[in-house]
């Protein structure tokens, strides 16, 4: 007889079991912990005792943990090896899940309770309170208040309905990227539709061709096959097939088509901050940004804007320049539908030429020393050298692919101080891009034992092909330090509650740590570390490590341009106070006007990048994607105090580590940074670092 099946999220487990969890057991698991978490909650409401700190603050921070166990699982699932049946629960269970945190958000009992508490900052009690106990009672306390627990109960029933369609919304969103993603692919079968491809890139096209049992290569929208063929392919016609194919994503019209979706979540984020009292939704999401408010956020657009234009288009003019005098095209002839004008398909490939001639460099000479396993023992050792933390691989813990590895993260005392999965490759079920999550935030105990987290960092980097092992471009190694900068900030968490240890911090600040891991990508002392070729084990040559030096800061106005173009757009959603109605074609003009003091070359017809935006619809970011060029500030200024003391220099780090990666949410961030710097960051770093002359104002505070 078969031995009945126990739901793992039912018993006490050190590491998730994946090999034990099946796709039926979330949805119990899920519906019990919403069960239990009323039930807590009912406790603390209806108890005799007046509110204090522990019995309502501390209990409701603690409540949920069956909850929290299933879900932290479920979603980051959904996200790296998702599958339909994942899918269709997603859809049932998100307005299951809305409506149970608005039970407990919009809860009026609770909240009469947490404000008591609250209101007692006027007395000695508040005082007694350390300075991590009150940021989680004035987080708690405001985050009611964020969420509508002040409003009537008619507005609340409204408030239930519009964030359960927004959950849908968002999901529906993220589901149609990834299927029309999952879609095309570009099929190759002459030889001489692979000219100018790099044998990395050839060879990935063959394996990927192999995996879906097809002759011949295969061209995908995954970045580690999309990027490199529109940067290297000389067939001009191909490319322009693939960039667009990439740039119309979720606009066709079949069940993919985002449109309808965007109208729906700008709209529904709207509605959401109106009826809790904002203009629009931007003026909602600053409540808790060190940005503070919209205008602060323009100012440093604006400065960007002033500042990096005249450079992107000096490197704009460069390029397209190549392009008419390697082609024997005399631009002052052309009419403007001419199909010999320089377009949009021909700027990574012409980019990269010139980059080429400049520099003597390009991606594809840097692979060989870029072999994964190296590069994770370099970044590895990164940490050691800063913080003197240690990983061991783990081989006897379960995992949700095979893809996926584990290590023990050793600290200098020799104390276990975090788990760490690691996700490397792309795949059907995994969504594009790099992500970090966690399994388990860092916590301590009643008693006083310190949970420690465990992280999981996500990534899409060029896989192993039949005749070579992983080999990444020093964009990719970049990428890997970014997310394991995320994941440090979880790692070393240390404080007391789970709501605000890692990167449970304000938005804007969360992509410090990522950021500034990326500085050292390019260091000399850096890469003699762990640089070495795959096949000679030679050490990457200092006079290719003065190239990449040299040509860091290549196009880097454009680069700005592009990141500035994408945070007006997503500003231009969030700080509308009226309803947004648009079909494909007004969504299309939408996006050119709200990004063209930051374009600086004209879009291509029917291409749409909002359809396919996933961090401002989907991921998170709304209102929000400022912060990867406020983080840069932020970032660059922090790094540059490395630099006067040494970019291994344990000290720093150690101060780094105490003042911003282990405090969290704990205390305001700009007293974290300022803690660690000195004083606050100022633009000034960030344009010695790109060699940008300043223009007026440009030392300002942000």
């Amino acid at each position: 007889m078969n031995q009945e099946h126990l739901n793992p999220f039912f018993t006490t487990y050190e590491y998730i079991p994946f090999d034990k969890i099946t796709e039926a057991d979330y949805e119990p698991a899920m519906m019990k912990g919403i069960e239990e978490e009323d039930l807590e909650i009912d406790r603390i409401v209806n108890q005799s005792d007046a509110p204090t700190f522990e019995n309502t603050i501390v209990a409701l921070s603690k409540s949920g943990e069956t909850l929290e166990k299933v879900t932290n699982v479920f979603y980051n699932l959904l996200s790296a090896e998702t599958t339909d049946f994942l899918d269709e629960l997603a859809q049932k269970m998100s307005p299951i899940m809305s409506e149970h945190a608005k039970n407990i958000t919009l809860n009026t009992s609770l909240f009469e309770r947490v404000k008591v508490v609250y209101e007692d900052h006027k007395t000695d009690h508040f005082v007694r309170l350390n300075e991590e106990e009150k940021m989680l009672l004035t987080d708690c306390y405001d985050g009611f208040i964020h969420s509508g627990a002040n409003l009537p109960d008619d507005k609340k029933q409204e408030l239930r309905k519009l964030s359960a369609e927004l959950g849908i919304a968002s999901l529906q969103f993220s589901q149609n990227k990834l299927k029309d993603t999952n879609d095309f692919l570009l099929h190759l079968t002459k030889e001489e539709d692979l000219e100018g491809l790099p044998e990395s890139a050839i060879d990935q096209a063959r394996q990927a061709a192999k995996e879906k049992d097809m002759e011949g290569y295969v061209i995908t929208l995954q970045a580690p096959s999309f990027s490199p063929f529109i940067t290297y392919s000389a067939k001009r016609d191909l490319r322009e097939k693939i960039y667009m194919a990439y740039n119309t994503l979720c606009t066709h019209d079949n069940d993919n088509n985002n449109v309808a979706i965007v109208e729906k979540i700008v709209n529904l984020h709207r509605q959401i901050a109106q009826l809790k009292g904002y203009k629009n939704y931007a003026d909602y999401a600053f409540v808790r940004r060190m940005a503070e408010k919209t205008e602060n956020v323009y100012q440093l657009f604006d400065q960007l804007i002033d500042t990096y234009m005249p450079t992107a288009q000096e490197e704009t003019k460069e390029v397209e320049n190549l392009y008419y005098s390697t082609n024997h095209i005399d631009p002052s002839t052309l009419t403007e539908d001419d199909p010999r004008r320089f377009r949009a398909w021909d700027f990574a490939f012409y980019a990269n030429k010139l980059k080429e001639s400049k520099f003597n460099i390009n991606s594809e000479m840097l692979r060989p020393y870029f072999e994964l396993g190296n590069v994770k023992k370099g970044v590895f050792g990164l940490a050691t050298k800063l913080y003197g933390i240690t990983f061991k691989k783990r081989e006897d813990i379960p995992t949700y692919h095979p893809d996926v590895e584990t290590y023990d993260v050793i600290d200098k005392d020799g104390s276990h101080l975090a788990l760490l999965y690691c996700d490397f490759h792309p795949r059907a079920t995994k969504k594009s891009g790099a992500w970090m999550t966690s399994f388990r935030e860092q916590e301590r105990t009643e008693d006083g034992k310190n949970i420690r987290p465990q992280v999981s960092i996500v990534m899409n980097l060029s896989k192993p092909t039949d005749s070579k092992p992983a080999l990444l471009t020093l964009g990719e190694v970049e990428t890997f330090l970014h997310e394991f900068g995320h994941a440090l900030h979880g790692i070393f968490a240390n404080t007391t509650y789970s709501g605000l240890s890692g990167t449970n911090v304000y938005w804007d600040f969360v992509e410090l740590p990522s950021q500034f891991m990326e500085n050292y990508s390019i260091e000399p002392e850096f890469l003699n570390t762990f640089a070495t070729h795959y096949e000679t084990s030679e050490i990457i040559p200092k006079e290719l490590i003065d190239r990449i030096t040299q040509s860091r800061n290549f196009n880097c106005g454009c680069a700005c341009m592009r990141q500035v173009s994408f945070g007006l757009l997503d500003m231009a959603f969030y700080t509308m106070e009226k309803e947004y109605k648009g079909n494909k074609e007004e969504l299309i003009n939408f996006e050119r006007q709200a990004w063209s003091r930051a374009r600086v070359r004209p879009d291509e017809e029917n291409v749409c990048m909002t359809t396919q935006f996933s961090h401002i619809m989907a991921g998170g970011y709304s209102a929000g994607y400022y912060s990867y060029k406020w983080a840069e500030v932020l970032d660059a200024d922090a790094f540059s105090l490395f630099q006067e003391r040494g970019i291994f220099d344990p000290t720093t780090a150690q101060s780094f580590r105490d003042n911003v990666l282990s405090k969290g949410g704990t205390e305001h961030p700009m007293t974290l940074y300022k803690r660690f710097r000195g004083g606050e960051p100022t633009i000034n770093a960030l344009l010695k670092r790109n060699g940008i002359t300043p223009v007026a104002k440009a030392s300002s505070t942000m």
